[in-house]
Parts: structure tokens; sequence; C-alpha cells
């Protein structure tokens, strides 16, 4: 069964005063973007069978402006956490999930669409590599069972900026 992993980095963010970090919401502009991201994935990707999302207020509010209606695991580490600790929960996927979209931060998201992909000299890799934009998407398909995803495993299928 081929897995699809989808990266999503959380809408733009507003910066209201004595808001923290972790509780800071969208703004308008990361609204109407993630809505525009979650179109694109049920025009273009396989049905998404399961969410992992960071607790962060903006990652929250990104997936409901996707309106992607799949089962959803708030997870507190996806914030600040870095590809190693990502793949790890990834590895944590149910073996009847074939995709998997993960919400969170930069610049967690870009890196561990990095580290996993194989083709890090295609086009969508290079411009990965330059910008991860918010709302932005990086899709990988793997070959294997989740627990066996690592570095250098996956291939970066498409990488996307909803505007």
């Amino acid at each position: 069964m081929v897995r699809t992993l989808i990266l999503m980095r959380h809408g733009k963010s507003g910066y209201p005063d004595g808001v923290g970090d972790h509780e800071r919401p969208l703004a308008p502009r990361g609204e109407r973007e993630a809505g525009l991201a979650g179109a694109w994935l049920r025009a273009t990707q396989p049905p998404i069978d399961a969410v992992r999302c960071s607790t962060a207020t903006r990652t929250r509010e990104t997936l409901a402006a996707t309106g992607i209606t799949a089962p959803v695991v708030y997870e507190r580490g996806i914030y600040e956490a870095s590809p190693r600790s990502l793949i790890e929960l990834i590895h944590l996927g149910d073996e009847h999930v074939s995709t998997l979209l993960v919400i969170g931060h930069a610049p967690g998201m870009p890196w561990t669409a990095w580290e996993l992909a194989a083709n890090r000299d295609s086009e969508q890799a290079v411009e990965l590599s330059r910008k991860f934009p918010t709302s932005a998407l990086a899709v990988l398909e793997f070959d294997r069972p989740w627990d066996q995803i690592e570095p250098g495993t996956g291939e970066l299928v498409c990488f996307h900026i909803p505007r």
C-alpha cells in the first residue's frame, strides 16, 4: 500500500498584544489561505484518513479552515518539534491509514519534508528548501508502512503554496 504523508505549515497568524506564541490566532489572510489549501487537498489528493495537529491555536484554526473532517489527534509535541520527533510521531501511524495530514510549524515541517525526501534534487524539493511559507503543503509518498519511514525513503511528489 502506498502511504501519502502531507506536511502542512499553519496559516498566517496574527500577533495580538498580550497573547503568547502558542495561543496566537490566525490572521484573516491565514484563514483564507488555509481554506484554499483545504480546497486544493480535496481536489488533488487522496482522501485524508487521519490528522495529527499541533495544539497551538493557529494550527487548530488552520485545520478548521481547511474543512478537512478526518479523525484528528492533537499533539503538543508537534509544537517546536525536530524532524526526528516528527518522524517518530509518524511511526505511530495506524496501519490502516493510507493518507496522513500533519499540521505544524516552521522549521519542523520544511525540515522534515526535506529529511524524508529521497529526491532532493527535484524542482519541488529545491523550491521547498528556499521557502516554506504559511499554509504551504509538502506531499510525500512512501512504499512502506508508517513505522518504517526514515530519512530519504519518501518521494516528494508535490509542494504547493495556496494563494
